[in-house]
């Protein structure tokens, strides 16, 4: 039953965003202006009865799109029950027409062929009363028979002149009663607006907080973004059904399957309710992709570790905001095509960019825990290849369609820096395979995989410096803009110096870390005898080892590690530095007292320092810069 009432609550409240759909793409501009073009005296007399009329239609739509459930099934129950009636009253009109043709004015069950064509007729319009009686739930039948009078007089012999006479009265009858039951539910709106306004004042919805709770209980009442996605789709199978039928889809059969999917998506985004539709739907195709991609690296336990940043909403209003900004829905269906593939291409780079988030940690765990599942490690491998190839083949289509200048030079780098960090990712898993084939473990893995990372960072930095360089040279030498200088300055802060800055930091932060190791004192083997323990760091035994200047043994590579991270002994907590001249000598049997703890640890080597592209702040940041620069793009390639 509760799927039930949800399934409702969406398929009963697309109806009233359907029709808001269609008076937003009415032209009563237009229409007024045939009006005017006919007689000014007409203009005159309908102009404002059209305007409120069409607001008219607007609010109704309105009130009952944010209707309670239970109120939009009684609407629709009595819009079913108005639908019926009428039904009757057409049946009664046929019966009485056919009744004129044929002549026949005896009693009908004198006649086998007049007798039939009433039992027909009578058997309906009972159905048709008891159903009506039905949904209204009232057991008076006779309420809703006023269309059978017409067949009531005929058996009692009426003259067929009377029939007329009868049918027009049982469909007086009808709207009478209609527009009585009309009447007196005139303020029902009202007093269901009065009674949400005072649940309002009894929350006391002042606070922000409470009035963004009210918010979020409405939005999960009404299902918005189910909603939304049932309407698009709808739209969207009528658009494609009227293209077939129409004879446009042999048309586009000579011009690629995907113009035409790409013409038909466009037909269905040129209001705010089908735009706002589309969004919900490349949001939740961008959350099935991306939940596709974790069941197929990690199987069904993976789909259930839900990421915020991975449910799709950042690909649905990136199309939003591109859609808004560049005007796409006061363009023509052509323009529209045309702005709405690039827009998709953005939106598809942003998903394979999540997709590598998915995949890495994957990929890298695979090869650091010494799985040895073939399959897992083909899912993974297979997964690295579509990313890697996939951004590859989309900057080379969409490079043969655009001259290449700065806008499109920035989408291509987007590309090739997906591509190069899949090829990272590869290298480093590929490091791990070759260790876990090897009978001894390669003791400067560590620094091998740094250096991969870092030729990876440094390729990403070239391009993002190429693109620079190549937009500071176009707006020098070519068409100058101030919003092509602004895109310049922004990519060089976020993208070049950010990211050298970046780079430079971890280098000195390895340095430091290498240097507090030289300066710790090896054990001996006497030394590793009587302390007898495994590092830990890591829980392995200890062939060689380190000693802290608070007596603590550790592998030498395991320490580093740790000192990437925080400059603290992982005993006991006190500062590891390097030593001063002349401390740096071999330890006898017991080590140095340690010295004293600074107070103000060194800020380079502070947690969580080693990586800086982790702050949620720069990656928010970066993700406007992005949203801006294909915002510029969009705009260049549309406008100029």
């Amino acid at each position: 039953m509760p799927r039930l009432e949800e399934l409702a609550n969406v398929a009963l409240r697309v109806p009233s965003i359907l029709v808001l759909d269609l008076l937003y793409k009415c032209d009563i501009e237009g229409l007024t202006e045939h009006l005017k073009a006919k007689n000014e005296d007409m203009l005159f007399k309908y102009k404002y009865v059209i305007w409120n009329m069409y607001y008219l239609g607007h609010l109704i739509n309105v009130v009952v799109l944010v209707l309670p459930l239970r109120h939009i099934v009684t609407l629709y129950l009595h819009m079913l029950v108005a639908l019926l009636l009428y039904m009757g009253h057409q049946i009664s009109k046929d019966y009485v027409r056919e009744e004129l043709q044929y002549g026949y004015e005896g009693a009908v069950y004198l006649d086998s062929l007049a007798f039939n064509r009433f039992v027909s007729a009578m058997t309906s319009q009972i159905i048709l009363s008891t159903l009506c009686a039905f949904l209204m739930k009232t057991r008076k039948v006779w309420l809703f028979s006023a269309h059978m009078l017409p067949l009531l007089a005929r058996l009692c012999t009426a003259p067929h002149t009377t029939l007329l006479t009868v049918n027009t009265f049982s469909m007086g009858l009808s709207g009478a009663a209609i527009t009585m039951f009309l009447l007196s539910n005139l303020f029902v709106p009202y007093s269901l607006a009065r009674a949400a306004y005072s649940e309002l004042l009894q929350l006391e919805v002042i606070e922000l907080y409470r009035l963004l709770a009210v918010g979020i209980s409405l939005w999960n009442q009404f299902a918005v973004p189910v909603l939304f996605t049932v309407f698009w789709f709808v739209l969207f199978v009528v658009q494609l059904c009227s293209d077939t039928m129409s004879g446009n889809a042999a048309s586009a059969a000579h011009q690629g399957i995907m113009f035409f999917l790409l013409t038909s998506v466009s037909e269905c985004c040129a209001t705010p309710y089908s735009l706002l539709g589309l969004t919900f739907v490349v949001s939740y195709l961008a959350l099935g992709l991306l939940n596709l991609c974790k069941f197929y690296l990690g199987g069904y336990a993976a789909v259930q570790n839900e990421n915020v940043m991975h449910r799709g909403v950042t690909e649905g209003v990136t199309l939003l905001l591109l859609a808004l900004q560049t005007g796409l829905l006061d363009m023509q269906a052509l323009q529209r095509t045309f702005l709405l593939s690039i827009i998709l291409f953005i939106v598809v780079t942003s998903t394979l960019q999540s997709m590598i988030e998915i995949t890495d940690p994957i990929v890298l765990a695979l090869g650091a825990s010494r799985n040895r599942s073939l399959w897992k490690h083909f899912r993974g491998l297979s997964m690295c290849l579509l990313l890697l190839v996939f951004p590859v083949f989309m900057a080379y289509k969409i490079s043969q369609f655009f001259h290449m200048d700065f806008w499109l030079l920035i989408l291509v780098s987007s590309c090739m820096l997906t591509s190069l960090q899949v090829t990272g990712t590869m290298l480093i898993y590929s490091l791990f395979m070759v260790e876990l084939f090897r009978s001894d473990p390669i003791e400067s893995l560590d620094e091998v995989i740094y250096w991969v990372n870092a030729v990876s960072r440094v390729l990403e930095f070239v391009v993002a410096l190429c693109v620079v360089a190549y937009g500071t040279w176009e707006s020098l030498f070519g068409e100058w803009s101030w919003m092509g200088a602004s895109v310049i300055i922004i990519h060089s802060y976020f993208n070049v110096w950010l990211r050298a800055q970046s780079g430079w930091r971890s280098f000195l932060l390895r340095q430091e870390a290498a240097k507090k190791i030289n300066s710790l004192p090896r054990a001996t083997a006497q030394q590793l005898q009587q302390h007898n323990d495994v590092c830990s760091i890591c829980f392995q035994d200890m062939s060689s080892a380190v000693i802290t200047y608070c007596g603590h043994f550790f592998h030498g590579n395991c320490l580093r590690k740790w000192l990437y991270v925080q400059e603290t002994c992982p005993m006991c907590h006190q500062t590891v530095q390097p030593s001063q001249q002349g401390q740096n000598q071999p330890f006898g049997d017991s080590p140095a007292a340690p010295p004293q703890r600074d107070t103000e640890p060194e800020p380079a080597a502070q947690e969580g320092d080693s990586n800086p592209n982790t702050d949620p702040h720069q990656e928010i940041l970066a993700t406007c810069v992005r949203v801006l620069i294909c915002f510029s793009f969009l705009h260049q390639c549309m406008f100029s």
